[in-house]
């Protein structure tokens, strides 16, 4: 099994197999619109610019699932996400990222890549997963991990 076999909504709406990322590295992030770390959404995009064109994508993962901090509809976040961040990585719909409702990307994922003390929960917004190109979960990046913080290991598997 690998990140290949699973779908997603994105905010517009269309189912997606996420088969289109074979060969990318990945970094897939949990997100919120109204945490502290929603700032990191600039970081983000700025990584996404950055290596955008070597076979790298941003998956965004809206979750309402702590403190209910993604309040807003799929039109909602797009918007917000595009006029305060100008966010052009792909967006999907709001999913539970823990727990039994917890959509089966991100059990897969927690599964793949445990958190401290071997967790197998998403603690926060902002948890992120690299995934190499053969769609393998390489590692998990906890919520205080900044964008910038990664390039490196993106980088690295990137080639360069």
């Amino acid at each position: 099994m690998s990140i290949y076999d699973f779908e997603a909504n994105t905010l517009r709406g269309q189912e997606e197999s996420l088969s289109k990322y074979k060969g990318k590295v990945l970094l897939v992030v949990n997100t919120a619109s109204k945490c502290g770390f929603t700032p990191q959404y600039k970081g983000l995009q700025e990584v996404y610019d950055k290596f955008k064109d070597r076979g790298f994508e941003v998956l965004g993962f809206p979750s309402n699932q702590f403190a209910g901090q993604e309040p807003g509809e799929s039109e909602d976040i797009a918007e917000f996400c595009e006029i305060n961040y100008g966010v052009t990585f792909p967006m999907y719909e709001k999913v539970d990222v823990k727990g039994n409702e917890a959509h089966p990307l991100f059990k897969y994922l927690s599964k793949e890549a445990p958190g401290v003390l071997g967790s197998k929960s998403v603690k926060w917004n902002f948890t992120k997963f690299l995934v190499d190109q053969e769609g393998r979960v390489l590692k998990r990046f906890s919520p205080q991990t900044t964008p910038d913080q990664i390039e490196a290991d993106i980088a690295k598997l990137l080639g360069k």
